[in-house]
């Protein structure tokens, strides 16, 4: 392993060199008999994602975002080659021939999770775009309440400068650890804590983006029997697993299709009940949420349902994509790529739970539940040297890239499971905020290693739609590499990662 250059990903002997490649496959096989019903999805990756292996991608970042397979891009590009279409927002032929594909897509979604009875859906640019509909538009006020969880993306979190801004309460509920599963004792007293005649939400997603986990859905109607609204954020769990809900029936519910099946970017949807369409107030209007206005009269009426909400032009071009990329998805099989995801996900927890440095010590620190029970295909790690040290898991995330490995570091938008994962207090947090608005995630993660040898962030990989065995393999042969080594071994890093985006040094 390079030290002052910091070029080469590691090399140290791996248990999972290549040559050892088809007794490991021949075992994984035996051990996990189910994973066989699943072939179709590598002969679906050398036909539509072929990409994969010819460019030697390993891609372990399907919680930040699917894979398209070819065969969408041919079918939309198809659509699009032998029509003409216009915007919706007109009577013309070109523009009648969109809004059909357009309200076609829209009864396909509604269709897919089974809501079409209760639920309308309206088109956003993605599931954060869908919250904050929600957080602008729900009636909060003082004697009201907002509960979210330690465990929420930050679109989430977002809502509640909403709740403050107009006056109501917001409180977090707390993990359990080590699993950083929603601590149900405490939840349900905080449930139970309200004035019943006020307005009150809760929101919780179905699983984390952080961890992996996957909460209760049971807790939407628990949350609703005591006089809660519930918001369900749907978009880490629904690439993988069946969302019904006619059986669990939130009165929100926020989706991101990318990350179901990759393109089209830029739309997602929020599925609002009927039931609670009524209490959602939008404090303004833009072009084609309004069935009048008037400047003179200085008034106006919002258009009903789902058109209140779909301000100026909607994305129509890409908007007919969704329902290919639904169908895809439908000829697939939700639970075809549900069984191959538990698998990989399992195999890849045990093996990174067994890897120790030569002095016995744990080269990985596993976030959340170690079995697949309850939990997706999202493993958030650090790794540390053979004193217990952290590793820089900006520089892990560098010497990945060099391996071709996509994989993903940092806190994921999620910083409440994070600070539960590693044990940050709110003293820890407060250090870190006092010293102003030039914090990032970098400098708090320098911060709060001199206040005991804690993280701040992490490493993420997930599996999903074409993830295959030689995919997560090849992981192990990587992390393998990081045995008794030290943050002098594996390098200096030489970007930062700031607010999301990556800002490199001018070397």
């Amino acid at each position: 392993m390079m030290t002052n250059a910091g070029v080469d990903a590691p090399t140290a002997v791996s248990a999972y060199a290549p040559e050892n490649f088809s007794t490991a496959y021949a075992q994984f096989c035996q051990h996990y008999p189910t994973c066989a019903r699943t072939s179709h999805l590598d002969a679906l990756r050398r036909s539509d994602y072929r990409r994969l292996d010819e460019q030697q991608h390993i891609y372990l970042d399907y919680t930040g975002g699917g894979l398209y397979g070819e065969s969408q891009l041919d079918q939309h590009f198809a659509l699009l080659r032998r029509n003409v279409f216009g915007n919706p927002h007109s009577a013309n032929p070109t523009s009648l021939a969109m809004t059909e594909l357009v309200e076609e897509t829209r009864r396909f979604i509604l269709d897919y999770f089974n809501a079409a009875a209760n639920y309308i859906a309206v088109f956003t640019a993605n599931a954060s775009g869908a919250l904050k509909h929600v957080g602008e538009s729900y009636p909060f006020r003082p004697g009201g309440r907002y509960l979210l969880t330690f465990d929420n993306h930050n679109s989430v979190n977002g809502i509640r400068e909403f709740a403050r801004s107009r006056g109501a309460t917001f409180t977090y509920a707390p993990l359990t650890v080590p699993d950083l599963r929603i601590d149900r004792k405490r939840l349900e007293e905080l449930f139970d804590a309200i004035d019943p005649a006020h307005p009150h939400l809760f929101a919780f997603p179905a699983q984390s983006n952080f961890s992996g986990v996957k909460h209760p859905l049971e807790y939407v109607e628990l949350a609703q029997r005591r006089g809660w609204d519930v918001l369900l954020d749907a978009a880490a769990f629904v690439p993988t697993n069946r969302l019904d809900l006619t059986a669990v029936q939130p009165d929100f519910v926020s989706l991101s299709f990318y990350k179901m099946f990759g393109y089209p970017t830029g739309i997602g949807a929020l599925l609002i009940h009927k039931r609670a369409c009524a209490k959602l107030k939008r404090p303004w209007f833009a072009g084609g949420t309004v069935n009048f206005a008037s400047v003179q009269g200085e008034g106006h009426y919002l258009a009903a349902n789902e058109a209140a909400f779909e301000d100026g032009t909607i994305d129509y071009l890409n908007i007919p994509a969704v329902k290919i990329g639904l169908v895809h998805l439908q000829k697939i099989g939700i639970e075809t790529i549900g069984e191959r995801v538990r698998c990989l996900t399992d195999w890849l927890l045990q093996n990174l739970y067994a890897l120790r440095h030569s002095n016995g010590r744990p080269l990985v620190r596993l976030y959340g539940p170690i079995t697949t029970e309850m939990r997706g295909g999202t493993i958030a790690f650090n790794l540390y040297d053979p004193e217990g040290r952290l590793l820089d898991y900006r520089r892990v995330e560098e010497l990945a890239n060099q391996a071709r490995i996509s994989l993903r570091t940092g806190c994921f938008c999620n910083p409440g499971a994070g600070e539960a994962a590693e044990g940050l207090t709110a003293e820890d947090m407060r250090y870190g905020l006092q010293n102003g608005a030039d914090i990032n995630l970098p400098r708090f993660l320098q911060i709060i290693q001199h206040r005991g040898n804690k993280s701040a962030g992490a490493i993420r990989v997930s599996v999903g739609l074409v993830t295959n065995f030689a995919d997560v393999y090849r992981l192990m042969h990587f992390i393998t590499g990081f045995r008794d080594q030290t943050n002098l071994n594996i390098g200096q890093v030489t970007f930062d990662i700031e607010g999301c985006r990556i800002i490199r040094d001018g070397s």
